[in-house]
C-alpha cells in the first residue's frame, strides 16, 4: 500500500534535498566561476563572487603556455582505449562464467568477486613488477592494460547473462552457429544495459585515475590530466587561474557523461539480477 506523507513532511524533505544539493554544488560552482577570474581577482579580499570579464583567456593561455594539450590527449587515449579493452575482456569473462559449465566455475567466480574487496594499493607492487617485466613501465599501454579486467564489470555482466535463456544459445548452435559467432551475434546484443554500465563506469574510472598513472609514468610527456594537475599545483609559484581552468576541463567530461547517461546506469544495475 502506498504511504501518503503530509504536506509538512514533503516541505521538509524537499528543503533537505535542496540543502544537500547545494553542499555538493557550491564547490563545483565556485571552481567554474573562478576559472574565469584573473590572479588579482582570485587574491582579492574580500573575495569577489563573479569576475569582471567573462572570457576564456585562462583556458587558452594554459593550453598555449603549458603542455596541457598533451595531457588531455593522453587522458583521452588512455580512457577510450582502456574502456574498449575493459568491455571486451569483461564481456568474454562473464560469458564463460555464466554460460559454460565446468568444474570449479562457482569457486572461480567467488575468487573473482572477492577481489573487489582487495584495496588496489595492496597489489600495486606485484602489478608494477609484472608491468616492468613486460616493458610497460613509462608507457601509455602500462596505464591501459593492467587495470583492464575489473571484477565489478565481470559481476554485473555475468549476473545479467544468467537471465538469458540457455535454449536461445543452444538453438543458435543447432543452426550451425559457431561459439564465437553465437557469442557475438546472439549474446552480446542482448547485454546492452550492463555493457552500457561498464562502459560508463570505465570512462569515469580511467579519466579520474591518478595513482596508477602517477606510478607507471616517469616521463612528464606521458602524464594524464589528473597527474599533470597534481604536479602543476606542487610548484613553488602556482598560477591558480590556470589550475582552476584545467580543473574544470578535467571535471566536465565526467559530469557530462553522468548527466546524459545516468538512466543507463540505473537501468543496467537494476537488470543485473541484484535483489
Amino acid at each position: 500500500r502506498k504511504i501518503k506523507h503530509s504536506p509538512a513532511w514533503k516541505i521538509v524533505r524537499t528543503t533537505l534535498l535542496v540543502l544537500m544539493s547545494l553542499v555538493v554544488l557550491i564547490p563545483l560552482t565556485w571552481t567554474f566561476i573562478s576559472s574565469f577570474k584573473t590572479p588579482a581577482e582570485l587574491a582579492a579580499r574580500p573575495p569577489k563572487l563573479f569576475p569582471e570579464s567573462w572570457n576564456f583567456d585562462n583556458y587558452t593561455n594554459a593550453l598555449a603556455q603549458f603542455d596541457f594539450g598533451t595531457y588531455i590527449g593522453n587522458s583521452v587515449f588512455v580512457t577510450l582505449t582502456a574502456t574498449i579493452l575493459t568491455v571486451v575482456i569483461n564481456v568474454m569473462c562473464a560469458y564463460g562464467l555464466a554460460k559454460y559449465n565446468f568444474r570449479g566455475r562457482n569457486v572461480l567466480f567467488l575468487v573473482v568477486l572477492a577481489t573487489i574487496m582487495v584495496p588496489l594499493q595492496v597489489i600495486f607492487i606485484p602489478v608494477y613488477q609484472m608491468a616492468a617485466n613486460l616493458n610497460l613501465v613509462n608507457s601509455l599501454w602500462g596505464m591501459i592494460i593492467p587495470p583492464a579486467a575489473t571484477p565489478t564489470g565481470v559481476f554485473l555482466i555475468r549476473q545479467y547473462m544468467l537471465s538469458i535463456p540457455d535454449e536461445l544459445i543452444e538453438a543458435a548452435r543447432v543452426d550451425g552457429s559457431g561459439e564465437f559467432n553465437t557469442f557475438l551475434r546472439v549474446v552480446v546484443p542482448l547485454c546492452g544495459p550492463p555493457i552500457a554500465v561498464v562502459t560508463i563506469f570505465s570512462i569515469m574510472w580511467r579519466w579520474n585515475d591518478f595513482l596508477w598513472p602517477k606510478i607507471i609514468a616517469q616521463d612528464s610527456n606521458l602524464y594524464t590530466l589528473p597527474v599533470a594537475l597534481a604536479q602543476f599545483s606542487s610548484q613553488l609559484t602556482v598560477p591558480f587561474n590556470y589550475l582552476l581552468a584545467m580543473s574544470v576541463v578535467s571535471m566536465l567530461p565526467v559530469i557530462i557523461v553522468f548527466l546524459f547517461l545516468q538512466k543507463y546506469i540505473v537501468a543496467g544495475i537494476a537488470n543485473t539480477g541484484i535483489k
